[in-house]
């Protein structure tokens, strides 16, 4: 859809306020009208910038989230060649799920975005993403012979991924970061081993 700067504008503003009021405490059962009350649309607009409503509106909100989620963590997750970087990189996670608090983008995407038709697609190629970073940093630290050969860099990139995860999980159940924080450093301390 061609678009000018302020149709752009709008329908950015539009899915930022989906994506914010998504990613706020309990917002079951989120209508259109909802969504138009939030972000100062009528039911044109929303149906303008999404035609087929709804789920269209989630799937674009659903690639407006994964993209936050790398997007947070750079530089960092794209510069993974020594320790310094990757303590950078840890600091900087923790830190970010620290100020989102229970308010995780994909903790937000996975359950209210996930059921619509295409979300699952986004959800699985931003961990793809999110991994390959993490892997491409193994295999390049192994290569300057700072990891040991024998890590399955594929394996453990996906265990920072389920790690990371579940510490996020646990912070927006707990409001703690210590099981992220513990998650991070034990995988960290394995591959310095």
């Amino acid at each position: 859809m061609g678009l000018t700067a302020k149709g752009r504008a709008t329908r950015q503003r539009i899915i930022e306020g989906a994506a914010a009021y998504l990613r706020s405490d309990g917002p079951a059962g989120v209508t259109l009208d909802d969504i138009r009350a939030i972000t100062g649309t009528s039911k044109g607009q929303i149906f303008h910038y999404f035609p087929d409503g709804k789920e269209e509106l989630f799937l674009a909100v659903a690639r407006h989230e994964a993209g936050r989620v790398l997007d947070d963590q750079q530089p960092h997750l794209g510069a993974l060649t020594s320790w310094a970087a990757w303590d950078r990189w840890r600091d900087s996670v923790v830190a970010r799920y620290r100020t989102q608090g229970r308010n995780c983008p994909l903790g937000a995407l996975m359950s209210q975005v996930g059921s619509t038709p295409g979300a699952a697609e986004v959800i699985s190629t931003l961990l793809n993403r999110w991994q390959f970073h993490v892997r491409e940093g193994i295999e390049e630290m192994q290569e300057a012979g700072l990891v040991r050969p024998g890590v399955d860099p594929e394996k453990t990139a996906a265990a920072f991924i389920a790690g990371i995860q579940g510490g996020v999980q646990v912070l927006r159940s707990s409001g703690s970061s210590t099981h992220l924080e513990a998650s991070l450093d034990t995988l960290l301390d394995y591959l310095k081993a």
